[in-house]
């Protein structure tokens, strides 16, 4: 029989130190793996803050702003035509069958979508670089790069001849989604959360904050002021109610009550007084789109 020291035979000395030494192996390898994968980062991070400082990103940023004024411009006009009984759809579909029906047609819907498509990759670095200092900040950037890339590819998708429905597609989401196991707390929730995003424009309008992303000349810095103040407050109004919409929806399993901004801007009609809030935000829509505009001439670079 092998002899014991302290309860334990010798034997099983050789298979403990193998399994401490299987252990320490794997914990370095996680800590190398974990320092690699923490450099990598850092100098993505770093490569992302070096392009922001490119003259191209400058480029892309102005670009894309002009273009992103473009649609808002057109958006808020559609909707000034629905509060007054014209039709219309008053959302970024909308924007491109306007600019399709317009004199340079194709050619203005490959301009938009490509700038757009360009202010998205800009979007992407940013939120690389952002997330060096604030990871809030990165997840905001990223937020941007999506609704941009979206725009961009229902700009692309009219210029190849293809239509996309904005109020369709809410509704189907929502309908598909509902149809899923907990699907309407789902839904009651991404209209919250989508409400949540509007009362963030309305907050950022009311306190300036976009001042952030904007340097005007000094002579300039009230009319700025007071296009992203009544810019960001529309969107921010028109994006809330979208929310509500999509919590509407939830409550009374009902899909087709759901809408993008165009079923939002419309359910203004239906309701007392609600058409005088419809022009407002169609004003506050127009303005947010001169004001991006100034950003595109006076962008703050990071």
């Amino acid at each position: 029989m092998p002899r014991t020291v302290t309860g334990m035979t010798s034997s099983e000395h050789p298979a403990r130190d193998r399994a401490s030494g299987a252990a320490d192996k794997a914990s370095d390898a996680a800590g190398r793996a974990t320092a690699s994968a923490r450099g990598a980062a850092g100098k993505a991070q770093s490569a992302a803050a070096d392009a922001e400082r490119h003259p191209a990103a400058r480029w892309a940023l102005s670009a894309g702003q002009v273009a992103n004024g473009v649609v808002h411009l057109i958006i808020g006009g559609i909707a000034l035509g629905v509060a007054f009984g014209d039709g219309g759809s008053a959302d970024q579909s909308g924007a491109m069958q306007a600019l399709q029906q317009s004199p340079f047609g194709a050619f203005a819907l490959w301009a938009v979508g490509i700038a757009l498509a360009a202010l998205a990759i800009y979007s992407i670095v940013s939120a690389v670089s952002d997330s060096r200092h604030d990871k809030q900040d990165g997840l905001k950037s990223a937020g941007r790069a999506i609704a941009y890339a979206v725009v961009s590819a229902t700009a692309i998708t009219a210029a190849l001849g293809g239509s996309s429905d904005g109020e369709q597609s809410a509704q189907s989401f929502s309908g598909d989604l509902m149809a899923q196991p907990f699907g309407r707390i789902l839904v009651g929730a991404i209209g919250l959360g989508i409400a949540a995003v509007g009362a963030y424009f309305v907050v950022k309008g009311l306190q300036h904050k976009f001042r952030e992303d904007v340097a005007p000349p000094q002579r300039w810095s009230k009319a700025v002021n007071a296009l992203g103040t009544g810019g960001y407050v529309a969107k921010g109004a028109a994006v809330v109610i979208v929310g509500v919409l999509f919590v509407i929806a939830a409550i009374l399993h009902d899909p087709e009550q759901a809408g993008g901004l165009d079923g939002a801007l419309q359910s203004l009609t239906t309701v007392p007084g609600g058409v005088f809030a419809l022009i407002a935000i169609a004003l506050g829509l127009m303005l947010y789109g001169v004001y991006c505009f100034a950003r595109a001439a006076w962008p703050r670079m990071r």
